[in-house]
């Protein structure tokens, strides 16, 4: 379904470079990926351990699905203020750190990717500024290469992350399926950016907040949606798993409740699906981006042709576009969110 949406902000305009950002991460960072790959294979880490803040965050989330499920190898999330606050470095030896910053400029990243690398972790940095103090700590550089990137909502840059994080997998697990996929990921963002939303826009903007719901690799991206709706629209969202949604979070839910959920074409499906279900029943304003059911009330279209694990990449894309359309119904500016600024600097 083509849709009428046409970027009117600085965010909009950079998620529309998002196509040709993933185009050129493919053709650039080829070599470098496929020496660390390489290395990876030949000396697997016994744990793989990941730093990030907000959007970085977020997308660490993906690489723990996609990594624990393609390879097996558990992924988890370093608490940053342990190396930067608390002086106690982490026994990380054996491991591989993975550290995600759009500037590469935060103080408390920098020490936690030195402290991994003291200890002995094959240490990696996805960074969209190449020569940043993050980049001159590690062992490895994936830059994003998502150019620069002015709105203080990251849209362009967290898609690179998330691309970046996909064509580790892929070459490392040299995956044929999945890397076919990843060829074609830069026309699948583009098919994304055409993906009729704007639908569920009105109720949205006119909520006092929802949830947003995922399982999977899809739930990393219900965070980073969570997220924009606060950051671009000061609209109270939160992210669940649908596995998890159905315990205390449900009290709040009312015939009105907004719910937006996330749902890729992989194992996870048929338990969403019952989901979908049980939340029909519950809620008027349900919103559901899959593949099917288009005749069924709150069906938001996505892109069909597309590995599953690379599926909430594409559906993020398209989410922005909404996220946009809300931010300007409430009368915000996604662009300078109050009290915000581009680069946050944690000690």
């Amino acid at each position: 379904m083509t849709t009428t949406w046409q970027p009117k902000t600085q965010m909009g305009r950079e998620l529309a470079q998002s196509p040709d950002v993933v185009r050129e991460q493919l053709a650039h960072n080829k070599a470098a990926i496929d020496t660390l790959a390489a290395e990876l294979r030949a000396n697997p880490p016994k744990i793989v351990v990941t730093c990030g803040r907000g959007s970085s965050d977020h997308a660490t989330l993906y690489a723990k699905y996609l990594i624990e499920s393609q390879l097996g190898i558990p992924v988890v999330s370093a608490a940053p203020s342990i190396v930067s606050i608390y002086n106690r470095t982490i026994a990380s030896k054996d491991a591989l750190f993975i550290a995600v910053s759009q500037s590469g400029k935060s103080p408390d990243l920098v020490k936690n990717a030195q402290a991994a690398r003291d200890a002995g972790a094959r240490t990696v940095a996805l960074v969209n500024v190449a020569d940043s103090p993050l980049a001159e700590t590690v062992d490895h550089v994936i830059p994003l290469l998502a150019g620069p990137e002015t709105s203080v909502a990251a849209t362009k840059s967290y898609i690179a992350t998330l691309s970046a994080i996909a064509q580790i997998v892929g070459a490392w697990t040299e995956d044929t399926r999945f890397n076919d996929g990843l060829a074609k990921l830069p026309q699948s963002l583009t098919s994304a950016l055409e993906q009729d939303w704007l639908g569920a826009c009105d109720t949205i903007a006119k909520s006092d907040g929802l949830y947003v719901i995922g399982r999977g690799p899809a739930f990393a991206i219900a965070q980073e949606a969570a997220l924009k709706f606060k950051e671009t629209s000061s609209l109270h969202a939160e992210a669940f798993s649908a596995a998890e949604v159905k315990h205390g979070p449900m009290a709040l839910v009312t015939q009105k409740f907004p719910m937006l959920v996330f749902s890729q074409q992989d194992a996870s499906r048929d338990s969403v699906e019952d989901f979908l279900s049980e939340m029909r029943a519950k809620t008027d304003n349900l919103f559901a981006a899959e593949t099917g059911y288009a005749d069924v009330k709150g069906h938001l279209p996505v892109v069909e042709d597309i590995h599953p694990l690379l599926a909430p990449i594409a559906m993020i894309q398209t989410f922005y576009t909404l996220a946009e359309s809300v931010a300007l119904a409430r009368g915000c500016n996604p662009d300078a969110p109050p009290h915000l600024s581009k680069v946050t600097e944690t000690h």
